[in-house]
């Protein structure tokens, strides 16, 4: 299987085998159960639908909870597909952590980053500021001073980099080492930190 379905628990940190302090994220990986198989057949493409965490039937419509009681499982609250695996799987299959994870492996890890709400671009883009604190300046330190020529093209152009939302994006974390793998809590270390708040839902690919 290429990956699991997790949830950022937190963080902490272990010590390796020789004594050094290494932070690492928690992350619960699964279990997770196969939802659907695609096949070139009947889909165009092969894959695996993989769903995670429990939900109630009152909180469930009724496409989902006949999508669900299709792979004879509970209602989902998160669906991924996962392609490119290797292996044979049938609905209602649980998956868990240490059948896909092993210590040393190394994985991608996909999450949303914590949002900020609105920002200046000092802190959204990383802008400098403008000119000088002193010679006569007054509040224009944080600002993103020009925004193009006044003449031509006479308007903002697209994407000029500005104040507004941020965080909330999907981020991936490239080559990130699992330090541990505890099965019986289903709990995945990962060397370092992972994109999201605790209880976010991240996606570990390996």
């Amino acid at each position: 299987m290429p990956g699991l379905i997790g949830k950022k628990i937190g963080m902490t940190s272990v010590f390796s085998a020789d004594g050094k302090n290494v932070p690492c994220t928690v992350i619960e990986a699964g279990p997770c159960v196969v939802t659907q198989i695609k096949t070139v057949e009947t889909d165009g493409y092969t894959s695996i639908q993989l769903g995670f965490s429990d939900k109630k039937e009152k909180h469930t419509t009724k496409p989902e909870l006949g999508h669900a009681k299709k792979a004879g499982v509970t209602p989902k609250r998160h669906l991924v597909e996962f392609k490119d695996f290797s292996g044979e799987f049938k609905l209602g299959d649980a998956i868990t952590a240490v059948d896909v994870f092993g210590e040393s492996d190394w994985v991608d890890v996909v999450g949303t980053s914590k949002g900020k709400g609105f920002q200046g671009v000092v802190k959204r883009h990383g802008f400098g500021g403008v000119g000088q604190a002193t010679h006569g300046q007054h509040n224009r330190l944080r600002a993103p001073g020009s925004l193009g020529a006044s003449s031509y093209p006479s308007k903002v152009v697209k994407g000029m980099r500005m104040a507004g939302r941020t965080g909330g994006d999907q981020v991936t974390m490239q080559n990130l080492q699992v330090l541990k793998v505890i099965p019986e809590h289903n709990l995945v270390l990962i060397k370092g930190s992972v994109p999201g708040a605790k209880g976010s839902i991240v996606i570990i690919k390996k």
